[in-house]
């Protein structure tokens, strides 16, 4: 497989692949067939497993998904992130019923449709939640009952129907792919009868997952085609087995797999030591896959408008290991207990985060790399005690080019309330050359979640973390 369309490294989720001409000729003439549109409630959890979440989209006909569950991304990128959602994608995402909503019958439909003018809109949304990863060596398994556009042939091209996730660190960074991961549970284009199932992991271009391609795989779906049926697309991330594995399924089998060893270090750390993943599902209309595929650009004339993806569950299980959160982590300090803020306080133990990642640290253990503004860690539950604290000193590197830097800021209780103290920062003499720097604050005392949070004029990653702590 090749990639069609160079890209930048770092700017784009979801760059796609080339298929050889040999796959194309076993798969591309389809039959379309009648619809089949038979709901199944999210099937009961087996023994062994527990669920941690579900949307098994029960909403009344023409509603959205609930605003608990997904977010809904409008536009044509993320707020800074690459223009074309960083595939080249052509459809402008929209909130509109029209192209997301309920059916009333148990599924979730999104439909790309076509106006007068010749624009296309669609819908994507991803989760809430972006903490979705295995209990130490546990599994877990990420499971959707979704039937895919039915459109074949020429009508089809240019559909690009996706349930997909991404690591958490992605989320207001939009620059750090692909080192953060992404796992496509189920791709498919131009109406073809084959699931595609792909790792992208590492640095682009090249890399251990071969960027822009990704390690990749596809097969036609069993019995029923894609298209004319609902099938059943599986992933399971594997940390209890050595080396550990990520595995695709379709229908219960499995057709694609790989090892902890093929992606190797620091690559494979880097796409699993941060807090998760969140979900997405979308139906793209052209871009780099789609356009691979087809030889030429898509959509075209002969593209057919209002053929909706429905998605009757969405499930996330895990099994072993221990047993993980079935709700967010709080974003309020329980009762009692608790760090103090005395004590050396590990950056890479937060309790959430936005847009964080970690890595191995020259000192020991880890810190968190490579942030930029926007990005922030958050601490639960930490101990002023009664007498104030006067400031903060934060152990720190940068290896950031000259002329950019930031703030490095503490905030209480909220990451958007104002700063209670910060410093500035620019480059330290690399990424792993260490300052231990202190930063004024207004006196504080009680229980606080604090929250370490970075800001910055440029948009460029300026500062790396080890530990913080404050003093009276």
């Amino acid at each position: 497989m090749t990639n069609t369309v160079p890209a930048p490294a770092g700017t784009n989720p979801r760059r796609r692949r080339l298929m050889l001409l040999a796959v194309l000729a076993t798969v591309l003439t389809v039959v379309s067939t009648v619809s089949v549109t038979a709901r199944a409630a999210v099937p009961p959890t087996p023994p062994g497993w527990s669920l941690v979440w579900s949307d098994d989209f029960t909403g009344a006909a023409n509603t959205l998904p609930s605003a608990g569950n997904w977010i809904i991304d409008t536009g044509t990128s993320y707020p800074g992130g690459p223009p074309n959602w960083g595939t080249g994608e052509i459809q402008t995402y929209t909130n509109s019923t029209a192209n997301v909503s309920h059916d009333g019958a148990g599924n979730l439909r999104i439909t790309p449709i076509r106006a007068a003018n010749g624009q296309w809109t669609s819908s994507r949304i991803e989760t809430v939640r972006t903490n979705f990863k295995p209990p130490a060596g546990g599994v877990l398994a990420i499971e959707g009952r979704i039937q895919m556009p039915n459109v074949t042939g020429a009508a089809a091209a240019g559909y690009w129907p996706a349930f997909w996730a991404l690591g958490a660190p992605y989320r207001g960074n939009y620059q750090n792919w692909p080192a953060i991961g992404e796992f496509d549970v189920m791709e498919n284009v131009n109406g073809i009868n084959s699931v595609w199932g792909v790792l992208h992991c590492g640095v682009a271009p090249g890399g251990p997952c071969n960027e822009f391609n990704g390690l990749g795989a596809n097969r036609a779906c069993p019995g029923s085609t894609c298209q004319a049926a609902f099938h059943t697309y599986r992933f399971e991330w594997d940390s209890g087995s050595s080396p550990q594995q990520l595995r695709w399924y379709v229908d219960g089998q499995l057709y694609h797999t790989v090892t902890q060893t093929q992606v190797g270090q620091p690559h494979w750390t880097n796409m699993t030591s941060h807090a998760g993943y969140f979900l997405l599902l979308n139906v793209a209309m052209g871009g780099s896959f789609p356009n691979g595929v087809a030889g030429g650009t898509t959509p075209t004339a002969a593209t057919v408008s209002g053929r909706p993806m429905l998605v009757d569950y969405v499930a996330v299980w895990s099994r072993g290991g221990g047993t993980p959160p079935t709700t967010p982590p709080p974003t309020t300090p329980p009762p009692g207990g608790g760090g103090s803020a005395y004590a050396t306080i590990q950056a890479e133990a937060y309790n959430g985060q936005n847009g964080v990642q970690v890595e191995a640290c020259s000192e020991g253990g880890q810190n968190l790399s490579h942030l930029a503004a926007g990005d922030w860690a958050r601490f639960d539950n930490i101990d002023f005690g009664t007498t104030p604290a006067r400031d903060f000193v934060a152990r720190v590197a940068s290896g950031a080019p000259g002329g950019v830097g930031g703030l490095v800021e503490v905030r209480l209780n909220s990451p958007t309330a104002p700063p209670i103290g910060s410093f500035a920062l620019a480059n330290t003499g690399g990424w792993q050359t260490w300052q231990s720097v202190p930063g004024n604050i207004t006196p504080t005392t009680g229980r606080h979640t604090v929250y370490l949070t970075f800001s910055s004029g440029q948009p460029a990653d300026f500062v790396n973390v080890n530990w913080l702590t404050f003093r009276r």
